[in-house]
């Protein structure tokens, strides 16, 4: 891959990996329109790791008040809000681990086909723009039980069909469990920690077992773009949700969905 094209696709990834638009979609339209050559799996390794980073110092001081519960939960006995959100966390992880492991087995480039992220880019942005209408959300995240946090897991675990959107199913569980908007979106931020992290570990296995001439420099620039990419739509995706809500997604989603269908057909 030439230099301008990593640094686009860099950037596209790390925008769209926390909207809720599904970054999938998105790194085969930008290839196909362009007619550049498919990214390789050590640049999406590098690019992950630089959304991790990004999450990670966004919330940095969450991430370490939710140790400190999880820690003194073990160590003193210590039972609150904060507490049950950190097991919750823990708990909403292991849903998409299992199906994540399910689709590694059987390939996920058998899903990651146009027609079906056109199909499930449109009928899960039309469900959370749904969701977000109609349900009655106003609690915080550590005013909701294990039970919640677990639906929450497995809405994020039907994200990893491709084009469904990570983001945005989780949002759209934590909408429905009755979340409110910046609640349930730093829900799904924070729940994006362990499953990066583990699609990582994943990456590197693969990487392992087929090592190929990925440049190191070329990867550590896709990182860098990605974190400060995917950092920025942290910050301005958060500000802007609560004036805006869910729909101007809800319709890209849709119009991206149509477009896949009309470039790719319907077998596609």
């Amino acid at each position: 891959m030439e230099w301008y094209q990593m640094v686009v696709l860099a950037i596209v990834q790390g925008i769209t990996e926390f909207l809720p638009i599904s970054s999938s979609a998105h790194l085969i339209l930008v290839p196909h329109f362009l007619g550049w050559p498919d990214q390789g799996l050590g640049f999406d390794l590098a690019m992950h790791l630089g959304t991790l980073v990004a999450v990670l110092v966004y919330f940095r001081h969450d991430m370490v008040r939710l140790w400190h519960a999880w820690v003194e939960s073990i160590t003193a006995g210590r039972r609150d809000g904060e507490v049950v959100m950190a097991w919750g966390l823990l708990l909403a992880t292991v849903p998409a681990i299992i199906f994540g492991l399910f689709l590694g087995l059987i390939g996920e480039s058998m899903l990651r086909v146009p027609g079906v992220i056109a199909t499930t880019s449109i009928v899960f942005g039309l469900a959370l723009g749904w969701v977000d209408w109609r349900a009655p959300c106003t609690r915080e995240p550590d005013q909701i039980g294990w039970r919640a946090y677990l639906a929450i897991g497995f809405a994020q675990a039907i994200a990893l069909i491709p084009g469904a959107s990570r983001s945005g199913m989780t949002i759209l569980g934590a909408r429905a469990c009755g979340l409110n908007r910046q609640a349930a979106a730093r829900v799904a931020f924070y729940l994006a920690i362990p499953i990066t992290t583990a699609a990582i570990a994943f990456e590197t296995v693969l990487l392992i077992q087929t090592p190929t001439a990925d440049a190191w420099g070329a990867m550590a620039m896709a990182a860098v773009l990605a974190g400060i990419s995917a950092f920025a739509a942290i910050h301005y995706f958060l500000r802007m949700l609560q004036s805006v809500g869910m729909m101007p997604f809800v319709v890209y989603r849709v119009i991206l969905g149509i477009a896949l269908f009309a470039i790719f057909g319907w077998n596609g």
